[in-house]
């Protein structure tokens, strides 16, 4: 049964009329009518994500996961008895991991306290976790405070989760199918659950930053060593190039970046001073003075010696193979590089998936040379294959063996797909290299690609990273670079600070050519800050920015019109707008 007072109060909310909700909620509830569009007298029961989209969520955040997962588990012990459940979020409100009494699972699925529910504010209305994501702040959404009648009887307080590069990454939620009523009942649970973000958030941090010095902080000295209120990663030069959020607020309470800035500029300390903060010192004389007069306590951490990724790594790199010059001391894909060096010289078939840019030809031409001589190679394009083209692009029929390299083979027209597999299956000797930027299983589940052709290609699947979540980039920018150069110029440590802290979403392409931008445009042998181009996502926002104002008039200050007018997702546009200082009419 609707309950009507809930509908007409978020009614008088909107109306301008004060209820005495705290202002996180009614600016949600305004959201949810206003840019999502949902309708308070809707009781949509909680929203949980297919498999197969868990499963891609769950491995886009599987470094936070990871950095978060004993966080999560020491979290959930000191709570599990007052019966909360621990949810992990990713940026996009999509639970990616779970805690919770197993004796309550199916009270727990069905309230969507589980794996693969989905929070975001524009699907299930005012929730901790998705006003979280939208404001970058820690909330209680405690009852009727949530927008959708289905969710009134839970309690969750939620706190964000930074990346080291400031950006939001996830988002810790608490939460309880039943509550007492006071809202200051979760007062306790706020307490804990930002305290836990910010230990995830240390630990992502100093799981990153093997390699470079770890500058931590702290108020007081007992806490300094086990339990610090904020951290920054250095480079060389001493410029911070990752941080917590607490070191953010800590060193620019005004909301401005710490990335790329000088350690002198905030602290009366240089890079060579931080070998006098390390742990053999008591912690007592580890004080930081601070630019303003304050003073705090420091814990200085060293970085690691460089090492291998283990026994498979030094055999590659003994090899001298051609996939060796495909990473760095980058443990995930010296891992991948191993298994993709064992089925090099096999006939097992490849799905190499990634994002575009990710390097998936590279590879794919890097096994095929590891795999010997013995074979030729057929590259095609399936995009351009055509019933009629197909026979010719496989080359002659015969015994003859060969390495066939598939290039985005989710493009391939539907009427070539049944032709390439009775071809396959006709001609033994063409081993078939795939490369995909989508997900090809869901592809075939939807009935968008042939199932047989889906298991002829699918023999072993190398899922290349992204570039930002590589551990090598250091690495990869000293090799293109020297590529280019060689060995001719540099990077200063300000431009290597700001390209480490790009998100590359053009992955290895966007590297390359921002590489070739900046050696054409340096004079000397450094090069510099000013001679690197922009992001490119950057280089357009002004103009998207400019025109938005314009884009929302003609929409009629609908979000999701306006969103898909832009080619961005409804966040950006709140985004844009919060920097813009744009509002609806009233």
């Amino acid at each position: 049964m609707i309950a009507r007072h809930h509908v007409e109060e978020i009614e008088r909310v909107l109306e301008g009329g004060a209820t005495g909700r705290d202002s996180q909620v009614a600016d949600s509830w305004k959201r949810c009518v206003e840019v999502h569009g949902l309708d308070p007298a809707r009781a949509d029961p909680a929203h949980i994500v297919t498999e197969t989209e868990l499963r891609e969520h769950r491995m886009q955040a599987e470094r936070m996961i990871a950095s978060a997962r004993s966080g999560l588990q020491s979290l959930f012990r000191q709570v599990a008895r007052q019966n909360y459940t621990v949810l992990l979020t990713d940026a996009k409100g999509v639970c990616v991991d779970f805690f919770g009494d197993p004796d309550f699972e199916d009270d727990l699925r069905g309230a969507g306290l589980f794996m693969g529910a989905n929070w975001s504010e524009d699907l299930a209305g005012t929730s901790a976790a998705g006003a979280c994501i939208v404001t970058g702040e820690p909330v209680t959404i405690h009852q009727d405070d949530h927008f959708g009648n289905a969710h009134t009887a839970l309690s969750c307080t939620a706190a964000p989760v930074y990346d080291s590069l400031g950006q939001l990454a996830a988002v810790l939620d608490i939460s309880l199918l039943q509550s007492p009523s006071p809202k200051s009942s979760q007062n306790l649970a706020m307490s804990l659950v930002t305290s836990s973000a910010r230990r995830v958030e240390m630990a992502n941090l100093m799981a990153q930053s093997r390699r470079e010095w770890v500058l931590r902080f702290s108020a007081s000295p007992e806490f300094l060593d086990v339990d610090p209120e904020a951290a920054v990663t250095l480079d060389g030069a001493g410029r911070i190039i990752g941080f917590t959020r607490g070191a953010e607020k800590m060193f620019r309470g005004d909301g401005g970046s710490l990335l790329g800035q000088r350690l002198e500029t905030l602290l009366d300390l240089s890079v060579d001073d931080l070998p006098d903060l390390m742990r053999d010192r008591p912690t007592e004389d580890r004080v930081v003075n601070l630019r303003d007069g304050g003073a705090l306590f420091g814990h200085a951490i060293a970085p690691q010696a460089p090492r291998t990724a283990g026994a498979l790594t030094r055999r590659l790199r003994q090899s001298g193979g051609p996939l060796d010059a495909l990473a760095g001391a980058d443990p995930g894909m010296q891992r991948l590089l191993a298994k993709a060096e064992r089925l090099a010289p096999t006939e097992v078939p490849l799905l190499l998936c990634g994002e575009t840019g990710s390097g998936k030809m590279r590879l794919a031409r890097a096994v095929h040379v590891a795999g010997g001589a013995r074979r030729s190679l057929i590259a095609v394009d399936c995009a351009a294959l055509t019933p009629e083209s197909l026979p010719d692009a496989l080359g002659p029929a015969g015994p003859c063996r060969a390495t066939l390299l598939l290039r985005r083979v989710e493009e391939l027209p539907p009427a070539v797909q049944p032709l390439l597999t009775s071809l396959l299956d006709e001609r033994p000797g063409l081993r078939p290299v795939a490369t995909c930027c989508t997900d090809l299983a869901l592809a075939m589940q939807q009935g968008r690609f042939h199932t047989p052709l889906f298991y002829r290609l699918t023999g072993a699947t190398l899922a290349l990273p992204p570039l930002r979540k590589r551990q090598d980039l250091g690495w990869l920018l000293d090799r293109l670079l020297r590529r280019r150069t060689q060995g001719e110029k540099r990077l200063s440590p300000t431009a290597r600070a700001d390209l480490t802290g790009r998100v590359w979403p053009g992955n290895l392409h966007e590297l390359g050519r921002l590489l070739d931008v900046a050696v054409a445009l340096c004079d000397g042998e450094v090069i510099d800050l000013p001679d690197l181009p922009p992001p490119a996502e950057q280089a357009v926002a002004p103009v998207a920015e400019e025109s938005l104002e314009s884009v929302l008039e003609a929409c009629g200050w609908n979000m999701s019109r306006a969103a898909r007018r832009l080619g961005v997702n409804r966040s950006t546009v709140l985004r844009r707008m919060r920097r813009a200082g744009l509002t609806p009419p009233a």
